[in-house]
């Protein structure tokens, strides 16, 4: 493993309680009210999909489990360990959004990440 020997470091220019001061400011950790209210919809309509995946495969593995399908049961379990797998991060997700539209305490758009 190579280690670099001749590195030379500089002292900082700044002292962090300068920062703090007010001498430098970061608008990333800015509050602004309307970040909060914005509505995620690529989020919401993955989540409404995962959670009608999740549900299908949820379904169909109950139906070759019980014999209302053919199939073989190592099928239907690989289909409900699957339909598990979906499913709950789209329930998730659309309980968290669904509450935000109501505008339920504890609830906001803010919970749901954006992509």
């Amino acid at each position: 493993m190579a280690t670099r020997r001749h590195v030379h470091y500089s002292p900082l220019a700044t002292d962090e309680d300068d920062e703090y001061n007010g001498m430098r400011h970061d608008r990333r950790f800015d509050y602004t009210p309307g970040a909060f209210d914005r509505i995620p919809w690529k989020s919401i309509v993955l989540a409404i999909f995962l959670l009608f995946i999740g549900s299908l495969l949820l379904f169909l593995s109950f139906f070759i489990l019980t014999g209302h399908m053919g199939g073989e049961k190592s099928q239907a379990y690989g289909l409900l360990a699957l339909g598990i797998l979906t499913f709950l991060p789209g329930f998730y997700e659309t309980r968290i959004a669904y509450y935000s539209w109501r505008g339920a305490n504890g609830y906001r758009f803010a919970a749901i990440p954006d992509y």
